[in-house]
């Protein structure tokens, strides 16, 4: 049995550490939501006062926040501070690569290893324990962690260096929100064309216009029974964090001189988006902007 202090029980972050809770770990959690911690406590979990005290005595610290500068709080005023000796970091959440990279550095200057290890799959990846994590760090503290990472995840890989798990991450999903879009846009136009939305998910999925986006969370309602098309949109991935991923790959280009001209454009269509009042709903309800209803 391990001792884990998760910090971040949120959307993501409670499934997963009731996943670790399940599989036998004394999980320790922290989270400035009371509700939150109630339900980890109902599911066997310890909750803790404060992040410091979530960390005293652990053997793991992992957590799940939602930006850069939160991580850099984070590790700054509670986690190095109170951390024992051998204690491994594991960051999951999906922050600038700067900062992974950081944070990593000034945990290794105090003698702990550390791992960026963001991830793919969404709240019903986090509850059925089916998550992919991408993870940046070194071999020794990778092969620690995947015991714990298999737990909450059916697909581990490790990408690299300290930072590349967030690298991995933010190319991902600039991917996936440029294809989104693409998709949302051929339904949008196949349905003025008249033609019809199951004939042409049959046709792209099984030819060259076939992606995730398609296949797996189609933007229409119909073709793929479980995708949020079906209920209304509700969120699996908001388009508010799909703006913020593709907001953080913008600032990764721009700090590594790459061009993005796609990203971009697909950061500013999000941006819109959101800005329209749209951040709650899932990322693939763009549809509905280009439709037009």
């Amino acid at each position: 049995m391990t001792i884990i202090a998760f910090i971040g029980l949120g959307n993501m972050g409670l499934p997963m550490a009731r996943n670790l809770v399940a599989a036998g770990h004394d999980v320790r959690g922290f989270d400035l939501s009371a509700d939150s911690l109630e339900k980890l406590e109902t599911a066997g979990g310890t909750p803790a006062s404060s992040a410091a005290s979530a960390v005293a005595g652990a053997d793991v610290v992992v957590t799940m926040l939602p930006a850069g500068k939160h991580v850099r709080s984070v590790y700054d005023e509670s986690v190095f501070p109170n951390a024992a000796a051998g204690t491994l970091f594991v960051d999951c959440s999906t922050i600038d690569v700067d900062t992974a990279r950081a944070v990593a550095s000034d945990a290794s200057a105090k003698g702990f290893a550390m791992l960026d290890a963001p991830v793919s799959g969404g709240t019903g990846g986090a509850e059925a324990g089916t998550l992919t994590f991408m993870v940046g760090g070194e071999d020794a503290a990778f092969a620690q962690a995947r015991p714990l990472l298999d737990i909450m995840g059916a697909t581990v890989v490790h990408a690299g260096a300290s930072g590349s798990g967030q690298a991995a991450k933010i190319c991902n999903n600039m991917v996936l929100g440029i294809s989104m879009i693409a998709v949302s846009e051929a339904f949008a136009l196949a349905d003025k064309l008249g033609l019809d939305r199951q004939k042409l998910f049959d046709i792209s999925s099984k030819s060259s216009g076939q992606c995730w986006a398609m296949t797996s969370y189609c933007p229409v309602p119909g073709p793929v029974p479980t995708s949020p098309a079906n209920r209304d949109y509700l969120p699996g991935f908001s388009a508010a964090m799909m703006l913020k991923d593709l907001d953080l790959a913008q600032q990764a280009a721009e700090s590594a001189k790459a061009t993005t001209p796609m990203g971009r454009k697909a950061a500013d269509f999000y941006a819109a988006f959101v800005e329209e009042g749209h951040g709650a709903l899932d990322f693939s309800a763009v549809f509905k902007k280009l439709r037009g209803n």
